[in-house]
């Protein structure tokens, strides 16, 4: 009976792991934390200080340019890490000019 427990919670605590999709040009920081494995706060952070000041990303591999953010952390959210265009509202609200 103790063996079927430990494997429900295995079942369980894997699918509480797994990502889910987000934007990485429109979500907040939060919604980045909470929506990518691996990506804590701080790196969430990085991530949208990084798309103020460079722009929208166009590739999921271009957010090995942010400081903390690996290939491997890339290559585990591959099939959550979405890249839409960042639309005139969003550049504004990331104080970049709309052109």
């Amino acid at each position: 009976m103790n063996k079927w427990i430990c494997l429900l919670a295995l079942l369980l605590s894997g699918g509480a792991m797994a990502g889910e999709p987000v934007d990485v040009n429109r979500a907040s920081a939060q919604e980045i934390a909470r929506s990518l494995e691996g990506v804590g706060l701080s790196k969430a952070e990085a991530i949208v200080a990084y798309r103020k000041q460079h722009g929208a990303f166009k590739h999921r591999d271009e957010l090995i340019k942010v400081k903390g953010i690996g290939l491997a952390t890339v290559e585990r959210n591959r099939d959550y890490i979405q890249i839409g265009v960042a639309t005139a509202r969003q550049k504004l609200a990331d104080g970049r000019k709309s052109g």
